[in-house]
């Protein structure tokens, strides 16, 4: 029961995440240029992370959620409304 608490726990941290990430990114570009790509790493990235959570049973919730959230944030740098920003920021 245990196991599948904390698998439960994990999977709610992606999908939020996940969430939060295609909402920043559709209300910076819009749809015509919302990273497709991007989202779709970020899905599967989410579901490796579940999967190893869910095989090994010493790997901690917070880990798991942690090393997605930044996995997250590390994808989200790497967006062209952020490279944008960061051009702007920078010149």
């Amino acid at each position: 029961m245990k196991k599948t608490l904390g698998t439960l726990m994990v999977a709610g941290a992606v999908v939020l995440l996940t969430a939060a990430f295609g909402f920043a990114e559709f209300a910076s570009s819009g749809v015509r240029e919302f990273p497709y790509f991007q989202f779709g790493c970020l899905v599967v990235g989410g579901l490796i992370v579940i999967s190893l959570k869910l095989k090994h049973d010493r790997m901690y919730v917070t880990e798991a959620a942690g090393a997605f959230a930044l996995y997250t944030a590390l994808l989200a740098l790497f967006t062209d409304p952020v490279v944008t920003m960061i051009r702007g920021l920078v010149g």
